[in-house]
């Protein structure tokens, strides 16, 4: 294997709200639209931002998470991006310096440079001082470029431009615009699915950056090659022959794509549906129910009986069910909303969950399986939880997921028949021999990540 050279940004900001999947979307569009070929990342363990940069980009998004995945991981997909494309965008996370694994440390693990967008609404030469502070907080950093956003006219963009050192380059803005905003609900970002005209406003973003800037971009990245993942050639066949339902649509939409392709790559055939309009469950041999939004759809869920009987049928033939955050309050006996407003669910798992106005739980985690007479195997793996749902749960867990060093979020994983649920959205690559036990598999344990 060879290194791959292609030109990256990592678009970040001074805090949160700035506008940065905004500007990633804006990009991406722009790019592609000048016949380039654009591939973004988004870092932490997000669902909702990487629909937008996929329809902005024509290409998945792939999440890169040094606690979650594991650097081995994010550089096998900067490598394979870079192979392909001309341009790679990664959507930062909260501040440029917040947090452990903050944008500022990951661009500069990977070599990668950084664009700031900064929102300079009420502002104008202090727009310079802070990007001078952004590139100079702390050495070794690579601040290419800022982006200007939410500025009132061509003369206050002029001015914002003129502030900065010649060092940053000034890489557009974009107007103070409610047409530019895009709406929000409890857990984030409204899906891009659910966007009318999305094509539109992604093109007419573009076009407002383009117009403000040449669109400059950095000097090319090489990006090393990585060795094949242990444990995923250890368990390459460790699923063949069996066939996975999954579940996906607007109300369970939160699935990683690499959970995907490490069940294919493990010789499984995914066969997909929608619990809310599919009218026959797919034959196959375990079940997969990601999260996403079943508080939302609860009367089209119910409303769908057959496909409720057979997933009923499914439990009580006792193949493998797998459900993550939502899939697993659509398992419940009951679901009750931010209205107050109570409805039966599947009653596959004992217990009752209600909407609340606050979060209840954030965080990396990772719950170890001690294997002892459980049928899902030994081992620990990784996830996260995001969650505004309060769960009464009839099972002692089987196991608790928790942050390292920390007892501050904690969440129960149950095993109830062939049911596993949990609220962790788990990374299926961070242990593919026990995510293969959970899918019915015995599969054949690999050292290294």
């Amino acid at each position: 294997m060879v290194s791959a050279h292609c030109p990256a940004l990592m678009i970040t900001a001074p805090q949160s709200d700035s506008g940065k999947t905004t500007v990633v979307a804006a990009m991406a569009r722009y790019w592609r639209n000048q016949g380039k070929v654009v591939r973004v990342f988004k870092t932490g363990p997000d669902f909702i931002d990487p629909k937008f940069h996929e329809f902005a980009s024509g290409a998945p998004c792939h999440q890169l998470d040094l606690t979650m995945m594991g650097a081995a991981a994010c550089r096998r997909h900067l490598h394979a991006a870079a192979q392909q494309a001309d341009l790679i965008l990664i959507e930062g996370v909260m501040g440029m310096y917040d947090g452990p694994s903050s944008s500022a440390k990951l661009a500069q693990q990977f070599g990668v440079p950084l664009l700031a967008v900064i929102n300079a609404a009420k502002m104008a030469q202090t727009f310079g001082a802070i990007a001078h502070g952004l590139a100079t907080y702390q050495s070794g950093v690579d601040l290419f470029g800022v982006v200007a956003n939410r500025v009132g006219s061509a003369g206050h963009g002029k001015m914002l431009q003129d502030s900065l050192p010649e060092s940053i380059a000034f890489c557009g803005w974009l107007p103070r615009s409610e047409a530019l905003a895009l709406p929000e609900r409890h857990l984030g970002l409204v899906q891009a699915d659910e966007m009318e005209q999305l094509d539109c406003w992604l093109d007419g973003a573009a076009k407002l950056l383009s117009e403000s800037c040449d669109m400059p971009l950095p000097q090319p990245v090489e990006f090393a090659p990585q060795q094949p993942c242990p444990q995923r050639l250890a368990n390459a066949t460790a699923l063949a022959g069996k066939t996975i339902a999954v579940a996906q649509d607007l109300a369970f939409g939160f699935i990683y794509h690499d959970n995907l392709a490490l069940l294919r790559d493990m010789g499984a055939q995914l066969s997909f549906f929608s619990p809310l309009s599919s009218n026959a469950l797919p034959q196959a041999d375990a079940l997969y129910l990601p999260g996403g939004y079943p508080e939302l759809h609860q009367q089209q869920l119910l409303a769908n009986t057959a496909l409720i009987d057979q997933i009923r049928q499914f439990a009580a033939s006792n193949k493998p069910i797998v459900a993550e955050c939502g899939g697993m309050l659509y398992l419940l006996d009951e679901l009750t909303d931010i209205d107050g407003v109570s409805s039966k669910m599947l009653g596959l798992l004992p217990g009752k969950a209600a909407m609340q106005p606050k979060l209840q739980g954030i965080g990396m985690l990772t719950a170890t399986f001690s294997g002892d007479d459980n049928g899902v195997g030994a081992g620990a793996v990784n996830g996260h939880c995001f969650h505004y749902s309060k769960t009464d749960i009839a099972v002692a867990p089987l196991t608790i997921a928790k942050q390292p060093h920390s007892a501050r979020v904690e969440e129960g994983v149950y095993q109830h028949g062939s049911i596993l649920a949990s609220y962790v959205h788990w990374y299926f690559g961070s242990c593919p021999q026990l995510v293969a036990q959970w899918f019915g598999a015995s599969a054949t344990q690999g050292d290294g990540k």
